[in-house]
């Protein structure tokens, strides 16, 4: 991207002015080079987001932004219905409530390092991988409405986990408002086997080690130590996500001219908060975060079931589980007034400041847990949410460490077991049904996601608390 083309505020902070349909400005958190090594598309799609009706103050870009569908991925807007806001499936994406759930093991690198063998082969057994994976259980239409409805709390209620574990998800474990009837037949089709699977793509399941601290207080809070187990969870809504993405994005662009709404981009489609089909998409949207949420629920029960035969002195309690692709009625503060907004946030994740009554009660006084994915190869990191990321970026941070190169350019790069060699050679176990996607996954493929870090804490958008590094990744 050209910086000759942005206005500079901070350090870690660059605006696009407003001009011609511009509503609001344009601001692009990051370093000089992780900015300037944006696509310049990231520069247009932030352009052109800031031109929907009802958006509020900005339309931001997180640090490790790069060029999406409509939306850039780690795109942020806010949108007032009561100024014509709208809502876009765009502005979600295609993985409905994709996000990252951590879980605590009790132990430590020492007792698991002669475990590694077995539990890279018991946690590949335990969790469908794959493209088109399928799990163990089926749902007939009954019991796709209920999961639809209840979310995480529902796959508590039929025995995939502990009460315990929704105090540590958003919204309790399940979204509010959600409509099964609003989910298309075709995308209750997809989902009917595919409960408790991680799918493809960037998307994992990792045993890692806290390699570094940052805060001693926050990371006590969070109950994380130097040389501590953890098991992070990173996907989504699977197949019914990506149904209701596509069928909105569809039905959108066609009723935009009725609303009078001039699209700069088709990839943009939205519609009003308030109209019939920004309500049916709402309803439709939040039926695919319980299906996330009820989703990484189930793969949850399933490593503490593989755990239990691999390791079983481990005792898996729940860190946090937060979302990076959802939009949500949330109040902030505009002009100087608290006013409930609609917040959409693609591949980036919230990231509320300490005493948010939002946060569980037990981290409320230190702030939210901001969990941010790296590669197989690379780190990943828990953060903490801070009190100006509220006024920066309606309290927003990054979620990972964004792609560097398209799926196509790593697959001339990297063979899979190429990767998977490489890996093995510096103490890092992957198992995946697929050496394809594994060479599209190649670490070289993404941005450094320490720089992303680094870019997103020294802006405020969050505060670094510990560095995570993987033993075993369980790819699709």
């Amino acid at each position: 991207m050209d910086l000759s083309s942005l206005t500079r505020k901070s350090e870690h902070e660059w605006w696009i002015p407003p001009t011609g349909g511009m509503r609001v400005p344009g601001v692009i958190y990051g370093s000089a080079a992780l900015v300037r090594d944006m696509d310049e598309k990231v520069r247009e799609q932030v352009t052109h987001v800031a031109m929907l009706p009802g958006i509020q103050r900005a339309s931001y870009a997180m640090p490790d932004a790069h060029w999406g569908y409509g939306f850039p991925i780690g795109g942020v807007a806010a949108f007032d219905p009561r100024e014509g806001g709208v809502v876009s499936a765009g502005g979600v994406g295609f993985d409905i409530s994709c996000g990252v759930r951590t879980l605590h093991t009790g132990l430590g690198a020492g007792d698991v390092e002669p475990l590694v063998a077995r539990l890279a082969q018991e946690l590949s057994r335990s969790v469908p991988a794959g493209v088109g994976s399928r799990g163990r259980i089926h749902l007939d239409d009954r019991e796709l409405d209920a999961m639809l409805e209840g979310g995480a709390r529902w796959a508590v209620e039929r025995g995939y986990g502990v009460e315990a574990d929704l105090d540590r998800i958003e919204e309790h474990g399940r979204a509010a408002g959600a409509a099964p009837s609003a989910v298309s037949p075709r995308a209750r089709r997809r989902q009917q086997d595919e409960m408790g699977t991680l799918g493809s793509g960037n998307h994992y399941l990792e045993l890692q080690r806290v390699a570094a601290i940052y805060d001693d207080a926050v990371a006590r809070a969070f109950g994380v130590s130097l040389d501590d187990v953890v098991v992070s969870i990173h996907c989504g809504s699977r197949g019914l996500g990506h149904q209701i993405g596509t069928e909105f994005l569809r039905d959108m662009a066609a009723s935009a001219p009725r609303f009078g709404i001039v699209l700069p981009d088709l990839e943009l489609a939205c519609a009003p908060v308030d109209s019939e089909i920004g309500q049916r998409y709402l309803g439709a949207m939040r039926a695919g975060i319980n299906c996330a949420l009820a989703n990484r629920q189930i793969i949850t029960h399933l490593l503490r079931k593989a755990f239990a035969t691999a390791a079983p002195r481990a005792a898996l309690t729940l860190l946090y589980d937060v979302s990076h692709n959802t939009c949500k009625l949330e109040t902030h503060t505009v002009d100087g007034r608290a006013k409930p907004v609609f917040i959409h946030r693609k591949g980036a994740t919230r990231s509320l400041g300490p005493g948010h009554p939002d946060i569980p009660a037990a981290l409320r006084d230190v702030g939210q847990p901001v969990l941010v994915g790296g590669t197989m190869g690379t780190e990943s990191y828990i953060l903490v949410g801070t009190p100006e990321s509220e006024r920066l970026s309606f309290s927003s941070s990054c979620h990972g460490a964004g792609r560097a190169m398209s799926r196509t350019q790593a697959l001339r790069t990297w063979k899979g077991r190429q990767v998977i060699d490489e890996l093995a050679a510096r103490g890092i176990v992957v198992r995946s049904p697929s050496p394809r996607g594994v060479a599209e996954e190649a670490p070289g493929a993404y941005k450094d996601v320490s720089a992303v870090v680094d870019a997103a804490h020294a802006a405020g958008l969050s505060r670094k608390v510990a560095r995570l590094v993987p033993l075993v990744c369980v790819k699709g």
